[in-house]
């Protein structure tokens, strides 16, 4: 195996493993939240519509952790307007919201409406109406989900978002490796690239419209973007030893990456119009694994330059290379938050990875899973959830897990080896 791959394998990825999860996906709530709220979400009336949008709602909402669904067939009534909707009814069975809808032909698409009302006193807090095409009702649905999340919480909801990730199978003595996108829910999961050679690293531009990623495809490495519109790829740093670990900048103009063109991999930003790169860091150790901030100031890179993997953070203009992570043995794979606030991290003791939190502006870390071997985390779009790689025995899984440790999930897969999952800025 040649140097770039053993760090990858080694180092960049960290934890030295690659989880065997499902290429088929199904979300489990491992942990909830006890104060879950009640809320019916009343099957919409539907005429001939391919989706059911409702169960898709309640699906997301539950799968949340935030919220304590009603099984239809526990519900009194099952109404579609409001003038049918008997209240103290619904409070007699503990049901804080409800929500009710239609969804009704217009032409080739169907208009879709849903109301949601406080229980307690009978007043609407939300109504919509929107058109959707066949293809688009599931995006609909989440969409709602959207609303309803925000409306109820004070947060906006991560639903309509997207994940990607990497899988890999066997054949004899051929692998398939591919990079899938999917549905927040694993639904509509596509491969957007498909090579006997690994693929690694995937990474979402800011606008979710392109995909940065590893690949090996043309026997050595190269870092790829990729339109997902239109499947259009182009190879945009391909220099002699390694070239890994893409971020994009917070524009969508740059991305930084590890390069070892001049010796040891230090990080480099290269600018996607020029192609120009410029050299970041200036060390003999390993630097790798850079993550932008939000505001585009700063970058934070894995080094083990104090002889064991920890974080450091550079000015994007250059300067001062200041280590940010004291406490624990290994910490690497950072990830900002969106909102700025927070990093995310494996955090490592011991040989125990487990995923970690630093609040940005006390450095203080706390450990939200239990490990031994997690990997890979990625924050969602609202900086509440992040979604990691895991294995217990000789299962393999992806999980979220929300920034309070409260609500945690396990993205089930089956027969595929699964690893690296990225969750969409928007």
């Amino acid at each position: 195996m040649n140097l770039f791959k053993k760090l990858v394998l080694a180092f960049a990825i960290g934890a030295c493993f690659a989880p065997t999860v499902n290429a088929e996906m199904s979300i489990e709530i491992t942990e909830g939240i006890e104060s879950a709220m009640p809320i019916a979400i009343v099957p919409f009336a539907s005429q001939g519509a391919s989706l059911d949008v409702s169960s898709v709602v309640d699906s997301d909402l539950t799968r949340s952790g935030y919220f304590k669904t009603l099984s239809p067939q526990n519900m009194p009534a099952k109404p579609t307007s409001a003038d049918g909707i008997n209240f103290p009814s619904w409070q007699s069975i503990g049901q804080n919201y409800i929500v009710i809808g239609r969804v009704q032909p217009n032409g080739s698409a169907y208009n879709v409406e849903f109301q949601l009302f406080d229980v307690s006193n009978g007043s609407q807090l939300l109504g919509y109406r929107m058109t959707s095409s066949a293809n688009d009702l599931r995006k609909t649905a989440h969409h709602i989900s959207d609303m309803i999340y925000e409306k109820l919480l004070g947060k906006k909801g991560v639903f309509s978002g997207r994940i990607a990730y990497i899988t890999s199978t066997r054949q004899g003595t051929q692998s398939n490796h591919k990079l899938i996108v999917a549905d927040a829910d694993g639904a509509n999961a596509q491969a957007i690239a498909t090579s006997i050679e690994p693929l690694m690293s995937p990474a979402w531009s800011p606008d979710a419209k392109r995909i940065a990623y590893v690949s090996f495809e043309y026997k050595t490495a190269s870092v790829i973007t990729q339109t997902l519109a239109t499947g259009q790829r182009e190879r945009v740093a391909e220099f002699p030893g390694i070239n890994g670990a893409p971020a994009w900048s917070p524009d969508g103009s740059k991305l930084a990456v590890t390069l070892s063109k001049d010796g040891s991999p230090d990080i480099y930003i290269l600018d996607l119009g020029s192609r120009n790169v410029t050299k970041l860091t200036k060390n003999r150790a390993i630097d790798t694994e850079p993550t932008w901030s939000p505001d585009g100031r700063n970058i934070v890179f894995t080094s083990d330059r104090g002889g064991k993997p920890q974080l450091y953070s550079v000015p994007v203009q250059g300067g001062e290379e200041k280590r940010i992570t004291f406490s624990g043995s290994y910490n690497a794979r950072a990830s900002f938050s969106p909102d700025g606030k927070f990093i995310t991290m494996v955090h490592g003791n011991g040989g125990d990875y487990r995923i970690g939190v630093m609040e940005v502006n006390s450095k203080s870390i706390s450990v939200l899973t239990s490990g031994p071997l997690d990997e890979s985390p990625s924050f969602a779009p609202n900086s509440d959830m992040v979604l990691y790689a895991s294995r217990k025995g000789n299962t393999g899984y992806l999980s979220a897990v929300s920034i309070n440790g409260r609500m945690q999930q396990r993205l089930v897969f089956d027969s595929s080896e699964v690893r690296e999952p990225a969750w969409s800025p928007k």
